[in-house]
């Protein structure tokens, strides 16, 4: 099967690689860098940001954060089903 990825150089115009799941930590960051964030159940997402600040997002199910972000807080975190966009 042809990979249209193979020869591509990472973009952060999209789309991304792949879909990971994110299980939120105070302590963890995530394994990259995300590009944004996928979330399917709505609430509110605690996260620190590519630039290092700590962000509140409220968001609705279904949503896409398009956001750099290096860790997703469990504290403060009430969406649910959170995946991270990767390169």
């Amino acid at each position: 099967m042809n990979n249209p990825f193979d020869n591509r150089v990472p973009s952060l115009n999209g789309p991304s690689a792949d879909l990971e799941p994110v299980t939120p930590s105070d302590t963890t960051d995530l394994p990259a860098i995300a590009l944004g964030l996928y979330i399917e159940g709505a609430g509110a997402v605690t996260f620190v940001s590519a630039r290092g600040q700590t962000r509140v997002v409220n968001v609705s199910s279904f949503s896409i954060l398009p956001t750099g972000a290096q860790r997703v807080m469990s504290t403060g975190t009430t969406a649910t089903g959170i995946h991270a966009f990767t390169v």
